[in-house]
């Protein structure tokens, strides 16, 4: 590797640089006025795949924001990787709260400060500026590679699944390489093992005509937000159990080896605690934290809203009210079997002088690594040469929707490299990215593509 390191460690410095100009455009997918910016960054990172060597450089359009495309395919007996990321970010309310602005970098205390520093530019970057060492130092790759990143992660993916069906020529691999997941602590190398799936829906309750005097109404007239906040008291049991009926039903219970892997796991509860400054926890009896937080279901309530919310006081009975709920799922469950039970929990609540309507939102399956496929081995050597560490096999309790899709439409294993820190603050303010960890990981990928040269991992 001293080659390599020495090509690595020569093209840091710009390597760093290019990722603070990446970060600079503000392509936030959510939001209509950053659709130029959407094809700004897409075209930027089409350039850098030219730059770094890759092959067959793509700005596919679809009904959405683009997707980028490249390649390097060369020998079709060495196995073929495909590597999965996202150009597109969260938006950066409440912007008062970022102590620099989200679109310009800043480097404090070894990290780096900006919208999508963590949260997937950083990461994608550490991918290409790997590639373009072992390009640099070899004039070839160890394996075949199709690089796909996305502009609409944020937004639940809605062109990618079709794009996957439609382009099978694009996409076709023995695996897939992501790395969009954090270290389950600073420094420590990690696996993504699992993923939560996710069914979304928005809840509608409505009463009268209009809105109504409450003067002259109140005590009569049904109240449309208290008619919404019933219904979602009655969803969730006092001991945190989520009280839908048939929820648990096809819920796959961790088994007792991976409950012990996970109570081995470097997880300080009170430390969490202290730096999410909350009084404790809540949840599902039974289970520590830190499963309640990865492999168990849930309901949550992600905002609420009707009636009146301005200055001052008005004196009315809302007509309306409206809730956005989310469900994170786990091995067993379906999005949208959890719909159709949110549905008639709702429907047959809902009492007589309310009327009750659900409105499914994105929803997603969720994933298990498979533990003893020769590229995850692969990869547990690179990072655990590359840290000088044991690296960690721990579930997330995020959602990746493509992740299940690869998985169920091509057909591979899905090796999920994490390098973000666990408070990269993603999708909040202050997001950040270490800036040794970007150096480390550069090596650690390009160690992992000889890794898994050397098993080959053609399937």
């Amino acid at each position: 590797m001293s080659s390599l390191q020495e090509q690595l460690a020569s093209r840091f410095e710009q390597d760093l640089s290019d990722l603070i100009e990446f970060l600079r455009i503000p392509s936030v997918s959510a939001l209509r006025e950053h659709r130029a910016d959407m094809h700004r960054a897409a075209e930027w990172l089409a350039a850098a795949m030219r730059r770094v060597g890759l092959e067959n450089v793509q700005v596919i359009e679809t009904p959405g924001h683009p997707i980028v495309y490249a390649d390097w395919i060369r020998d079709a007996n060495k196995p073929t990787a495909l590597i999965y990321g996202h150009y597109d970010v969260q938006p950066v309310d409440p912007l008062d709260l970022w102590e620099s602005p989200p679109f310009e970098p800043e480097v404090r205390q070894g990290r780096i400060y900006a919208r999508g520093a963590s949260d997937d530019k950083g990461q994608v970057m550490v991918h290409l500026a790997a590639l373009g060492a072992l390009l640099a130092c070899y004039g070839e790759l160890p394996v075949n590679v199709r690089v796909l990143i996305e502009g609409e992660e944020e937004v639940g993916s809605p062109s990618l699944e079709p794009f996957l069906q439609e382009r099978p020529d694009l996409v076709s691999a023995d695996f897939v390489v992501i790395s969009d997941t954090s270290m389950f602590a600073p420094g420590l190398p990690t696996l993504c093992t699992g993923l939560r799936g996710i069914a979304a829906v928005e809840l509608h309750v409505t009463t009268a005509a209009t809105d109504l005097h409450s003067g002259l109404y109140g005590g009569a007239a049904p109240n449309a937000l208290q008619v919404l906040a019933q219904l979602i008291a009655a969803s969730k049991d006092d001991q945190g159990r989520v009280a839908v009926p048939g929820f648990y039903d096809r819920v796959i219970e961790p088994t007792p080896r991976e409950r012990q892997a996970y109570a081995a796991l470097p997880f300080n509860e009170k430390e969490l605690l202290e730096r999410l400054e909350l009084g404790g926890w809540d949840g599902e009896p039974g289970y520590t934290p830190f499963e309640r937080m990865t492999v168990r279901p849930t309901f949550e309530v992600n905002g609420m809203w009707g009636g009146f919310l301005g200055e001052g006081s008005k004196t009315v009975i809302p007509r309306e009210a409206h809730a956005k709920i989310t469900c994170r799922l786990v091995a067993g469950q379906d999005p949208e079997e959890v719909v159709r039970l949110l549905t008639a929990h709702f429907q047959r609540l809902c009492p007589p002088y309310a009327r009750v309507e659900v409105t499914p939102g994105h929803g997603a399956r969720p994933w298990k690594a498979d533990l003893e496929h020769p590229a995850l081995q692969a990869a547990i050597r690179a990072l655990q040469r590359t840290f000088g560490k044991d690296v960690a096999l721990a579930p997330t309790g995020g959602s990746i929707p493509v992740v299940e899709s690869f998985d169920r439409l091509l057909r591979v294993p899905c090796v999920l490299m994490g390098f973000a820190d666990p408070d990269s603050n993603a999708h909040a303010p202050n997001e950040r990215f270490s800036v040794e960890t970007f150096r480390v990981a550069r090596e650690a990928v390009a160690l992992f593509w000889q890794e898994a040269a050397r098993d080959g991992l053609k399937s």
